[in-house]
Formats: structure tokens, C-alpha cells, sequence
């Protein structure tokens, strides 16, 4: 069977690679203008209801609490150098980003969501803080290689396949200098898969009945439904392969959230 299929395949290369050219798609909006195969996921598909719409991204800030001061805090002991570059992927509204401006010299601030984008550049625009707001994500975004310091992703990671988180991995990885680090936050399921319905039916049964409070079931079931977090023991080969030391893992009781801080090999 295979070698029926290979065959055909193997004879069609020569006019698959003359065509090469054709099968890119120019992506602008990013740092630069990206070519990518037209195989290449379109990132703008899976950005989930509450980063796309604009009613869920008023209403953004006050269902989820990004704890940035703290992450700030901390983080600032593990990265001393007030002239460091951290670079925000999947910075949503802005709330680490803005506070992370206070303590670093230069941040980026990227995402894929034009909705997202424009309460970010609102909120820039406000405060006036050094936040460079740049359209773009995990599979688009470009950076001079080994030049960053920190990247920081909370809750962006899982929008993506785990074929495409591998390559968000390590495109990360790439960004980063040697000792660079990245702090990801996600929702990471942390059981075995034999107690996978019993977990996320006790996680979605902790949502609100009111949207105005938080995310309530109807968000916590559309999440496991249409996007696409994994488990850790898929995950953290995934973060190894592509290069990172795993210096920090921390899980919740309940299995469904994880950090890391991670460190370029």
C-alpha cells in the first residue's frame, strides 16, 4: 500500500518544486512581511471567541486577572537587567505588558487579534508607557534571533495544535539568547487520560452562571471543545525538544493549570 502511494508522489516533485515559488502566502502586519508555505496554519482561525469579538474583549479585563504584578515582581528577581528586551506573545489587552514597561527598558507587546490590538494600543496610548504594539503571533512574529531575554506567554499557548506549539517552541527558543528565558503559563492538563472526563467535567462545573463575574461554563466547555490545551507529558517534551531546560513546573491541584519557567539550553 505505501509503496503504491509513495510512487506517485515521488514522481510529482520535480513540478511541486518548479512551482515552489506559488505556493507561499506573504503575510504583512508583523514586524516584516512573512513568507509562509500556504500549508502553514492561519493563526487568525483559532483565536477564540473572547480574543476576537468585540464585546468579549471589553469585558476581558474584568474575567481575567493576569496577576501581573506579581509575575512582574518575581520575575524581575530571575531577570535583573532593567535594559532587558521582553517580548509579550499573545499579550491580549496588554496587562503584563504595561506593568512590565515600568520595569524593563524595552518590551514588545505582539498578537494575532486586531480587536485585541486596538484596546491595547488604547491603553498604550493612555498611559503613555514603552510598549512597541506589534500585530503578529507565535507562527508570524519576527525577531533577530538571540537577541531577546524574556518572551512571556500566559494563556496564548493552547490556541495552537500541538504540531504548531512544537514550532511556537521553538520558534521562541530562536528569539532568545543563550540563558534566555521563557515564562509560559497555560491551561496544561496534569492527569492521566483515564481521568480525563471526571477532571474537565469538575473544571467546567466551577464556572460562573453570570458572564459578567468570570468565565462561566459555557466559556470553560467551549475552551476544552474548540481549542486545544494538552497534557503536560505531551507538552514538556515538546518544551525539551525544542531546547529549553525546564527550571521551574508548577501545577494546580485540580490538573487543568501549569507554569514554567524555562530556560534556553
Amino acid at each position: 500500500m505505501w509503496g503504491t502511494f509513495l510512487t506517485p508522489l515521488t514522481r510529482t516533485l520535480p513540478r511541486q518544486a518548479a512551482d515552489a515559488s506559488q505556493r507561499y502566502r506573504r503575510l504583512k502586519g508583523s514586524a516584516v512581511t512573512v513568507n509562509q508555505p500556504i500549508w502553514f496554519l492561519n493563526e487568525s482561525t483559532s483565536l477564540g471567541r473572547e480574543n476576537t469579538e468585540a464585546e468579549h474583549v471589553a469585558h476581558y479585563d474584568g474575567k481575567e486577572d493576569a496577576g501581573a504584578d506579581t509575575e512582574v515582581e518575581w520575575l524581575s528577581t530571575v531577570l535583573a537587567d532593567r535594559k532587558a528586551t521582553v517580548i509579550d506573545l499573545g499579550a491580549g489587552t496588554g496587562q503584563f505588558a504595561l506593568l512590565a514597561a515600568r520595569r524593563w527598558s524595552h518590551v514588545v507587546a505582539v498578537d494575532p487579534s486586531p480587536a485585541m490590538l486596538l484596546e491595547l494600543r488604547r491603553k498604550v496610548d493612555a498611559t503613555g508607557a514603552p510598549v512597541t504594539v506589534v500585530k503578529g503571533g507565535f507562527l508570524t512574529f519576527e525577531w533577530p534571533a538571540g537577541t531577546a531575554d524574556l518572551v512571556y506567554s500566559r494563556y496564548a499557548l493552547h490556541h495552537l495544535p500541538d504540531f504548531w506549539k512544537a514550532l511556537a517552541l521553538d520558534r521562541m527558543r530562536r528569539m532568545l539568547r543563550p540563558g534566555g528565558i521563557l515564562r509560559l503559563w497555560d491551561v496544561v492538563y496534569n492527569f492521566p487520560v483515564s481521568e480525563a472526563v471526571e477532571r474537565i467535567e469538575h473544571w467546567c462545573s466551577t464556572g460562573y452562571s453570570d458572564d459578567e463575574a468570570g468565565w462561566t461554563r459555557a466559556d470553560l466547555e467551549e475552551h476544552v471543545t474548540d481549542e486545544h490545551s494538552t497534557f503536560t507529558w505531551l507538552l514538556e517534551p515538546m518544551i525539551t525538544q525544542a531546547g529549553f531546560s525546564i527550571d521551574r513546573a508548577e501545577y494546580d491541584d485540580d490538573g487543568i493549570f501549569a507554569k514554567y519557567l524555562l530556560r534556553v539550553l
